[in-house]
């Protein structure tokens, strides 16, 4: 009897230092290592990236004309697909797919009402193809339930998981001196408006903190627009923009970091969060989408992202936080739910119930 053949997208690979490179990496490492002796794991992969998953692991080239000339897998059973707005997905109606549907940001950002539609209409074709969904947060679910027809199709919440805790160990042995002297708040994730860190400036008003800033820019003029407020303010030394990170380099900020501030109106998870929380930080949110799920009574929130309101924070309230009772402890006990080993065991009893 043929072993049942699983193949994990990570198309998405192709694009490193975001959200969806770091979830398929971490996702597909942990769902083989669980791996049950009688199922293969295939990685779909640009040969570009490297190969993370290990040399002798089962790799299939993923190529742009696949979205054109779908290929047909005739071979295998079960594709789980990564990414709501994926170009790629086998022709064979045999193989079963999972989709896991990461937000549906697109509604609220400054999109055009036809992006709205195109973008509702390709994960609804997505929800039509698959045996099985699964959201990254209740919020994404709620989501779900409210502008998608899920056709009666098993819709499941897997939280994403966070790696800090293992790799924490090592790299407390590593040299991991603080790159910036002095107290500073660390933001990371992709520079774009939906991060809404523009804000965060106005928090060095009244105290002596440094803001550092990492993570690719995604859209140069918002990027030129957090330059000028740095200006207008004149806080020229005390912001830091590093550019995308490495994970010693992230986990370093992180470690040395007084508090860890993530502002994002749009967010399915927030995974920068739950690392930094990972390290015992005290991390400042919005109170937008997914945030007060992922950061719970650990975190702290902002009621609002005003100008006025973000001066008066720095002033008033940003200090009274930092002076507060550390709780280190119960703030790492609140991430370490937060696993993907708890992930892959969940996407497995779905995988191992299709098949």
């Amino acid at each position: 009897m043929k072993d049942i053949k699983v193949i994990f997208d990570a198309e998405r690979m192709k694009y490193p230092y975001t959200g969806l490179y770091h979830f398929c990496k971490d996702l597909g490492q942990s769902v083989l290592k669980d791996c049950p002796n009688d199922r293969e794991m295939y990685f779909y992969l640009n040969s570009k990236v490297d190969r993370v998953f290990g040399t002798d692991s089962n790799y299939l080239n993923q190529k742009s004309i696949d979205k054109f000339i779908k290929p047909r897998f005739n071979d295998f059973d079960l594709w789980h697909s990564t990414f709501q707005l994926t170009d790629y997905l086998p022709i064979n109606k045999k193989i079963k797919v999972v989709a896991t549907i990461h937000d549906l940001n697109f509604l609220k950002e400054n999109k055009s009402q036809q992006k709205r539609e195109k973008y509702l209409s390709k994960i609804q074709k997505l929800i039509e193809r698959s045996s099985a969904i699964v959201a990254i947060s209740n919020y994404v679910k709620e989501d779900l339930l409210e502008h998608c027809n899920l056709l009666d199709k098993p819709l499941e919440v897997i939280y994403n998981g966070c790696h800090v805790n293992m790799k924490e160990q090592a790299f407390q042995s590593s040299n991991n001196e603080s790159f910036v002297d002095g107290q500073f708040i660390y933001s990371l994730g992709t520079i774009n408006r939906k991060k809404n860190v523009h804000i965060l400036p106005y928090l060095l008003i009244g105290n002596d903190l440094k803001l550092v800033m990492s993570g690719i820019i995604h859209e140069p003029d918002y990027f030129q627009r957090i330059q000028k407020i740095v200006k207008e303010l004149g806080l020229e030394n005390r912001f830091v923009y590093t550019g995308p990170v490495t994970d010693s380099e992230k986990y370093s900020y992180m470690k040395n970091c007084s508090l860890f501030a993530f502002p994002s109106i749009a967010e399915g998870f927030g995974l920068p969060v739950i690392e930094a929380m990972s390290f015992g930080k005290k991390v400042l949110l919005s109170n937008h989408t997914s945030l007060p799920e992922i950061g719970g009574s650990e975190a702290f929130y902002l009621e609002e992202t005003s100008e006025d309101y973000m001066r008066f924070f720095g002033k008033e309230r940003l200090l009274e936080i930092l002076a507060s009772s550390p709780r280190e402890g119960q703030i790492k006990e609140w991430a370490s739910q937060f696993s993907w080993d708890k992930a892959s065991k969940k996407y497995w009893n779905i995988y191992n119930a299709l098949l």
